[in-house]
C-alpha cells in the first residue's frame, strides 16, 4: 500500500515540477538523479545490454516524455494516473502481437471493460482539459505497455538494479532533445530560478517514487508471488485520484468516479484470470511499472 500511495501522489507531485521545469528537461533530470547516485553502487545489470536500452527508450524516453508534455499542456495529474493504467490494456495486445499470446476470453473482457471507461475520460473531458493531453498520456500508456514486454523478455534478476541502469540511459538523449524544441534559454532559465518545490518534486520523483519505489516493489516480488503482489497497483489511481483533488481541488464528477471503476475492474478481471491460472511467481512483470509511477 505503501508503495501504491507513493506512485499515486507521484502524479501531482510532477505537475508540481512541472511547474518549474520544461517537461523533457524535468523528465531528463529525473533520470539523471536517479542514475548517478546508484549506478557507482550496484553491479552490471545481470541481462543483455540490449534490453536496458531497448526499456530505456521506451519507458523513460518515450513514455515519460509523452506524460510529462501531457501533463503540462494540461491532462490532470489524478486523471492522468488513471489514463495511464490502459498501459495493461496495451500490455495484452502487444503481449498477442509480438508473443503470440492469445489472450483468454476473459481478459478480453477485461480489457473492454477498461477501455470503456477510457472512453468515458475522454468524453467527459469536454472544454476542461486539452484532448490532446489525454492522447499525450494514452501514448505513454501505450510505450508503457511496449517497455512492459521487453521487461518481459529481459526476466531481470534484480529490478532495482536494471531500473538503475535503465535510468542510465534516458538523460542525455531527453536533454538533446530538450535544447531545441524547449530553448536553450527556457532551459538554463528554470535551471537558473530552480526553487525549493522544483528540487523536492525532483528528488521525490528520481530517489522516492523511482528508487525506492522500485526497490520496494521488487523485494514484494521476491517475497509473495506475482498475482498477490500485483493486484495492489490498482490502488495508484486511487490514491492520484484522492491526492489530486485533497491538494489541488481537482474535481471528481460522477463519471470521472464511473470510468475510475471501470478501468479498475476490467484490469482487476483479467488480474484474477491470472491468479487462478498461474498460483506462483513468474518473471513477468506486474502492472503497473513505473515509475511513478516514475512516475
Amino acid at each position: 500500500m505503501l508503495v501504491a500511495a507513493i506512485w499515486g501522489v507521484n502524479f501531482v507531485v510532477i505537475d508540481i515540477g512541472l511547474q518549474e521545469f520544461p517537461p523533457l528537461l524535468f523528465s531528463a533530470v529525473r533520470f539523471l538523479l536517479a542514475a548517478v547516485p546508484a549506478v557507482f553502487f550496484v553491479g552490471r545489470p545481470q541481462v543483455p545490454w540490449r534490453w536496458v536500452i531497448a526499456v530505456g527508450v521506451a519507458l523513460g524516453i518515450m513514455k515519460f516524455s509523452l506524460l510529462f508534455i501531457g501533463m503540462h499542456i494540461g491532462m490532470p495529474p489524478g486523471l492522468a494516473s488513471l489514463v495511464l493504467q490502459g498501459q495493461a490494456v496495451f500490455t495484452m495486445i502487444f503481449a498477442g502481437v509480438l508473443l503470440k499470446e492469445k489472450p483468454r476470453g476473459v481478459q478480453m473482457a477485461g480489457m473492454l471493460i477498461a477501455a470503456t471507461g477510457m472512453v468515458l475520460v475522454a468524453v467527459e473531458s469536454g472544454d476542461a482539459w486539452p484532448i490532446s493531453g489525454f492522447l499525450l498520456v494514452v501514448g505513454a500508456a501505450a510505450c508503457w505497455g511496449l517497455s512492459n514486454i521487453a521487461m518481459r523478455k529481459a526476466s531481470p534478476p534484480d529490478m532495482f538494479r536494471f531500473m538503475v541502469w535503465v535510468s542510465v540511459v534516458p538523460p542525455l538523449p531527453l536533454a538533446l532533445i530538450s535544447l531545441p524544441v524547449e530553448g536553450v534559454h527556457r532551459d538554463l532559465n528554470a535551471l537558473r530560478e530552480l526553487g525549493l518545490s522544483g528540487i523536492a518534486a525532483a528528488v521525490y520523483v528520481a530517489w522516492i517514487a523511482t528508487l525506492f519505489g522500485y526497490a520496494a516493489w521488487g523485494y514484494l516480488l521476491r517475497t509473495y508471488s506475482a498475482p498477490t503482489v500485483a493486484p495492489f497497483s490498482l490502488f495508484v489511481p486511487v490514491f492520484g485520484i484522492l491526492t489530486a483533488w485533497a491538494y489541488q481541488g481537482e474535481r471528481v464528477t460522477p463519471t470521472t468516479l464511473f470510468a475510475s471503476v471501470l478501468v479498475v475492474a476490467g484490469i482487476l478481471t483479467g488480474m484474477l484470470r491470472l491468479d487462478r491460472k498461474r498460483p506462483t511467481a513468474e518473471p513477468a512483470v506486474p502492472l503497473p511499472q513505473l515509475s511513478q509511477k516514475s512516475t
